[in-house]
């Protein structure tokens, strides 16, 4: 039999879109031992062709034309990286439309779109495959779809962006602020530019509304989950964190409830000895609970050129292997439950409060009596730092819904005693 190749586009040259490229050209000596075929990138999308030109051995790859690849019949798989809803998520559908398999790493459109592209890619009966936009080199999504598919999903929760995890490690382990850690980051590339993004939770966000909609098999996306960053943590919450037996991470939960799905990403204080409190740099790590498997644990870098091309790669793999055997797509809708999305203020939680309030007597059993009339009690008082006429409150919560303890909240804001606008995390 005539050796099958397989020709293939590739959307993007920026850092992972080259880490594409490298392990592609790494992995050509086992291609058709691995795949039964060989694997061609035929053509590379790209803005500037000038620039671009370093980054690969046949510069005649490279067009900065879509409609170029779309024309061309012997491609039949496209790799998306770019990046962003536009123009990527108009080039995914015609691929799609068109009958091409595709692998994307793009969590901002699977996030918003996600569904609607995996109906377009079943309609057409081709693969539509994001294993990249989740964790970067870790597998969770090909498990959350298989390996764990005769489970009841339940809860997933973990560490997924890895700027924010850097960030929080810096200043657990080295004492350091916000602003100098976050600079660090972004010196070391860990952080982008304008760190938004990361910092305030959206990357994360976007992360857990593509987990909780195949876990859960409802649609969830990123509008749906609630998002909070860790620009507002300083050294203070670390070191109270600490007295407590716990550090602080940014965490992503999705849980499914009697009341509908829980969907969320804040900053949240976890116990030293349970094992996401350990995941430190740039690493990630996410747990799932199902009612066979019990606990399961994913671990790995985040993000990065090389790890994200790994995820990329499987995919590809997989529909090469598809493509080697002559088969149809297997992408299937995995929404046949409609469930509600918990809104955050029925969310129940522990919280940690920071605030600084006048230092004179009854004070505290202010606002105690204020947390009291909302159904907000105090399991601990961490501490009471006097400063001159000023003290700084910290204290912890019992289980509380989140909408009792923002009416306690509301009024501490109108309080004259109290200086500063309270600090809350939640408490695990």
């Amino acid at each position: 039999m005539a050796k099958r190749e397989i020709k293939a586009a590739l959307l993007g040259l920026g850092t992972v879109g080259s880490g594409v490229y490298k392990l592609v050209h790494m992995q050509e000596p086992e291609m058709e031992s691995k795949l039964g075929s060989t694997l061609q990138i035929k053509k590379v999308l790209v803005r500037n062709l000038e620039k671009a030109a370093s980054k690969v051995e046949d510069p005649s790859v490279l067009t900065n034309s879509w409609q170029e690849i779309l024309d061309d019949p012997e491609i039949e798989l496209v790799i998306e990286v770019m990046g962003g809803i536009e123009p990527a998520g108009t080039y995914i559908r015609q691929a799609l439309s068109s009958g091409r398999h595709v692998v994307t790493a793009n969590k901002d459109l699977i996030a918003e779109q996600g569904l609607e592209l995996t109906r377009l890619a079943q309609e057409n009966e081709v693969d539509l495959l994001f294993e990249a936009a989740v964790a970067g080199g870790i597998p969770i999504i090909d498990p959350l779809k298989n390996s764990l598919s005769a489970n009841h999903i339940t809860e997933i929760m973990g560490i997924v962006n890895g700027t924010t995890n850097f960030i929080l490690t810096k200043m657990t382990e080295e004492g350091m602020d916000f602003g100098p850690a976050l600079e660090m980051a972004q010196q070391l590339g860990y952080a982008e530019a304008d760190p938004t993004a990361d910092v305030e939770g959206l990357d994360a966000g976007r992360k857990v509304a593509i987990m909780a909609t195949l876990a859960f098999h409802t649609p969830v996306t990123f509008r749906d989950v609630y998002t909070e960053g860790i620009s507002s943590i300083s050294s203070k919450d670390i070191a109270s964190a600490s007295e407590i037996g716990r550090k602080i991470k940014l965490i992503g939960v999705a849980k499914e409830t009697s009341g509908g799905v829980e969907v969320r990403v804040h900053p949240m204080m976890i116990p030293a000895e349970h094992p996401l409190a350990n995941v430190s740099g740039s690493f990630n790590a996410v747990f799932v609970h199902g009612d066979a498997v019990d606990d399961v644990m994913f671990y790995g870098r985040g993000a990065g050129e090389m790890p994200t091309a790994s995820a990329i790669m499987g995919d590809v793999f997989a529909a090469a292997k598809t493509l080697t055997r002559g088969m149809k797509g297997s992408t299937m809708d995995p929404c046949y439950r409609n469930l509600p999305i918990k809104k955050p203020e029925d969310m129940v939680s522990r919280y940690y409060l920071r605030m600084s309030v006048d230092d004179k007597p009854g004070v505290l059993a202010t606002l105690a009596s204020v947390l009291g009339n909302n159904g907000v009690s105090i399991q601990q008082l961490v501490q009471k730092v006097r400063k001159e006429d000023s003290a700084e409150i910290m204290l912890v919560t019992d289980l509380v819904k989140e909408y009792h303890l923002k009416d306690a909240l509301l009024t501490f804001r109108a309080m004259s005693i109290v200086r500063s606008e309270p600090v809350v995390i939640r408490v695990l």
